[in-house]
C-alpha cells in the first residue's frame, strides 16, 4: 500500500447529515486513522457481531474487499504476470480484478463456529477465530448494540492479548465493551434497531474515507 493521504471531509459530511453523531466524531476519526494504519502496514481487519450486527460485519467487509465508490485497478506488475501466463485470460482477469483492503467477517464461518460451539464453547467462537487469524498489526472491529455480548467481549480481549488494535461500535452506554477497546464509537441510541440504524452511516463513512485514503 502507498502512503495514504487522509481526508476528513467524508466524516465531516457524515456529521452534517447526522448531527446527533457529533459527540462520536472524535472516536470515528480515531477509528479511521487506526484502520488506515493497519492497512498501510500490511495488516488485515477482522469484524464480528451477532444478528443484525453480523450482517453489518459482512457489509463492512463487502465495502473494503472491492471497489466501493472509487476505481481500484490492479498494478501493472500483477497485470504483466497474469498476461505472461495467458494473454487473453490474463487480460480478462487483470481488467476485472479490484485491489482489496483485506478484511474478513468472523460471522461468516458457519461450519467452524458451530463445530467449535458444539465441541468447546459457543461464547468463544469469535475469540477462536481471532486466535487463528489475528496477528500483531491487524485490527478487530467489534459491533454490539448493547456492548455486552459475551462472544464479542471475549474476541476483543483475545485480540488485545495478541496485539491487535480493537475498535468497538455500540449504543449510547458502551456496555462492558467500553473497557475492552482501544477506540469505542458510541451512537446516541439504546434500542437495538435504532442503534443499528446509526451504525450503518458511520461504517459507510469510515469505509469511504479509508478507500479515499488509498485510492482517491
Amino acid at each position: 500500500m502507498h502512503k495514504p493521504d487522509l481526508d476528513m471531509s467524508t466524516l465531516a459530511d457524515l456529521i452534517s447529515r447526522y448531527p446527533d453523531l457529533a459527540p462520536a466524531s472524535e472516536s470515528i476519526g480515531a477509528a479511521l486513522r487506526s484502520l488506515v494504519a493497519c492497512f498501510s502496514s500490511g495488516g488485515k481487519l477482522l469484524v464480528c457481531g451477532n444478528g443484525g450486527s453480523a450482517a453489518d460485519s459482512e457489509h463492512i467487509v463487502g465495502e473494503l474487499m472491492k471497489s466501493f465508490l472509487l476505481k481500484r485497478p490492479v498494478g501493472d506488475e500483477l497485470k504483466e504476470r497474469l498476461i505472461e501466463q495467458d494473454e487473453s485470460a490474463g487480460r480478462k482477469i487483470a481488467d476485472g480484478l479490484e485491489v482489496a483492503l483485506p478484511a474478513m467477517s468472523l460471522a461468516q464461518a458457519g461450519p467452524l463456529s458451530t463445530a467449535f460451539a458444539n465441541d468447546a464453547s459457543a461464547e468463544l467462537v469469535f475469540a477462536q477465530q481471532v486466535l487463528g487469524y489475528g496477528r500483531p498489526g491487524d485490527a478487530l472491529w467489534c459491533l454490539s448494540t448493547s456492548g455486552n455480548s459475551p462472544n464479542v467481549l471475549y474476541a476483543a480481549m483475545t485480540a488485545k492479548a495478541l496485539g491487535l488494535a480493537v475498535i468497538g461500535m455500540t449504543g449510547a452506554t458502551g456496555g462492558a465493551l467500553a473497557t475492552r477497546c482501544d477506540i469505542l464509537i458510541k451512537v446516541p441510541e439504546t434500542e437495538t434497531y435504532k442503534v443499528q440504524e446509526l451504525h450503518l452511516p458511520v461504517y459507510h463513512a469510515i469505509c469511504m474515507a479509508v478507500e479515499k485514503a488509498f485510492f482517491g
